[in-house]
C-alpha cells in the first residue's frame, strides 16, 4: 500500500516536472516569436528613418549646390564635396 502511495506520487512529480518543462518551453517559444516581430517593426522604423535622412542630405545638396550657382564659394564648396564623398562612400558601403 505505501509502496504504491510512493510510487503514484513518483509518477505526478514526474508528470508535472514534465508538464512545467513544456509549458517554459511554450512560453519561452512565444516569447521568440514576439521578439523576433519586435526586431522587424524596428528594423522597418530604422529603414524608413535612413529613407528620410536620405532625402534631407539630397536637399540639402541642392541647396547647397544652387548657392554655389548663384556665387556662395568657399564654405559652399567644401560643404558639397563633403557630401558628395560621403553618399559616394556610403554607397560602396
Amino acid at each position: 500500500m505505501i509502496q504504491d502511495i510512493i510510487t503514484a506520487g513518483g509518477i505526478v512529480a514526474a508528470l508535472t516536472g514534465i508538464f512545467t518543462l513544456a509549458w517554459k518551453l511554450f512560453k519561452w517559444i512565444d516569447h521568440q516569436k514576439e521578439q523576433d516581430k519586435e526586431i522587424e517593426r524596428i528594423k522597418e522604423a530604422h529603414q524608413e528613418a535612413r529613407q528620410e535622412q536620405t532625402l534631407i542630405v539630397y536637399g540639402v545638396l541642392a541647396c547647397l549646390k544652387g548657392l554655389k550657382e548663384q556665387g556662395c564659394n568657399g564654405p559652399v564648396t567644401e560643404a558639397i564635396n563633403k557630401i558628395e564623398k560621403h553618399i559616394n562612400i556610403q554607397a560602396h558601403k
